[in-house]
């Protein structure tokens, strides 16, 4: 089967240089296998969530010489216009008893960060009466969750090796639908993913343990899993992970201090493809991209370039 990746960010401000890296692993990956790539637009919080981020999302990528081959701006890749499809899945989660409303107070911002977990291995709504979901409905509109097996799932990541998680002791039963309506994150990538064909995902390693949920999830739908590839996170200097709402050498800071073949250069050495940060193509690095050269701890940014 041709390989097809995706990159899904969620546009919620300007990319920085981990968004990069991940992504340009990704479309390395692929490309050095001659696949296929679709841009997915994860934009599930109307909120955080704004169009105009997702353009110069576009736009920043094509400078760079990062191209797709399905989504950007076709409608039908951004997630807000896909809830028939994550309706569709839970009713078919619901059908087969798997889903149950949840009452509790903790399930907050849902969406703004999916490395964040809300772990609850002993729910006390998992066994609530009919009645007293009725009663309780009338005073607060529940969020959802699904159910997990008492059993560990495992899988061998593609870069990270051998991983397993005891679903009901490690991770719990898990939300799929806040109480607001909005979708969660990890019953619409695995229904984005099997829709569009998806059959390798690269994405950073916060994410490793929301894999097995999401196996589970691909098993209960019925549907075929794609490899996963778990990729180092970038740090800065004193340790934390570069985020969005820092600024930290977002994609405005870069294009005005690097040229795209630089940039590349940079990411290049950082992901161990060559030894120098000397400027080189997208075409070039993905003729020689090799998975086994990518570091699998996460990478400290070097101090100078946050100057």
């Amino acid at each position: 089967m041709p390989v097809k990746g995706r990159f899904a960010p969620s546009p919620s401000g300007r990319m920085h240089l981990g968004n990069l890296f991940s992504f340009l692993l990704a479309w390395l990956s692929v490309r050095h296998e001659g696949g296929t790539i679709v841009l997915r637009i994860e934009d599930l919080d109307p909120v955080r969530c704004l169009p105009s981020h997702a353009w110069q999302l576009m736009e920043d990528l094509e400078w760079l010489g990062l191209t797709w081959d399905e989504g950007g701006d076709t409608a039908s890749c951004w997630q807000s216009n896909r809830g028939r499809l994550y309706a569709a899945a839970f009713e078919a989660l619901t059908e087969r008893g798997l889903t149950y409303p949840c009452f509790c107070s903790r399930i907050q911002r849902l969406n703004e960060a999916p490395h964040i977990h809300e772990v609850s291995p002993s729910c006390p709504c998992a066994g609530l009466s009919a009645e007293e979901i009725a009663r309780r409905s009338l005073e607060r509109t529940p969020s959802y969750r699904l159910r997990v097996p008492g059993r560990t799932v495992s899988f061998v990541d593609g870069l990270q090796g051998p991983y397993a998680q005891d679903l009901a002791t490690e991770c719990g039963d898990f939300p799929i639908k806040r109480s607001d309506g909005a979708w969660a994150y990890q019953l619409a990538v695995v229904v984005d993913d099997a829709a569009m064909g998806v059959t390798q995902v690269v994405r950073g390693r916060d994410l490793l343990s929301s894999t097995p949920r999401q196996l589970w999830l691909y098993e209960a739908l019925e549907l075929k899993a794609p490899q996963f590839y778990h990729v180092p996170l970038l740090l800065a200097p004193n340790g934390r992970r570069l985020a969005k709402r820092d600024a930290d050498l977002d994609m405005g800071a870069l294009r005005r201090r690097y040229s795209p073949p630089e940039l590349l250069g940079l990411l290049a050495r950082m992901a161990g493809q060559q030894e120098t940060a000397e400027p080189v193509s997208p075409s070039e690095l993905a003729r020689r991209f090799d998975w086994d050269r990518v570091p699998r701890a996460d990478i400290m940014v070097a101090a100078e370039l946050f100057r």
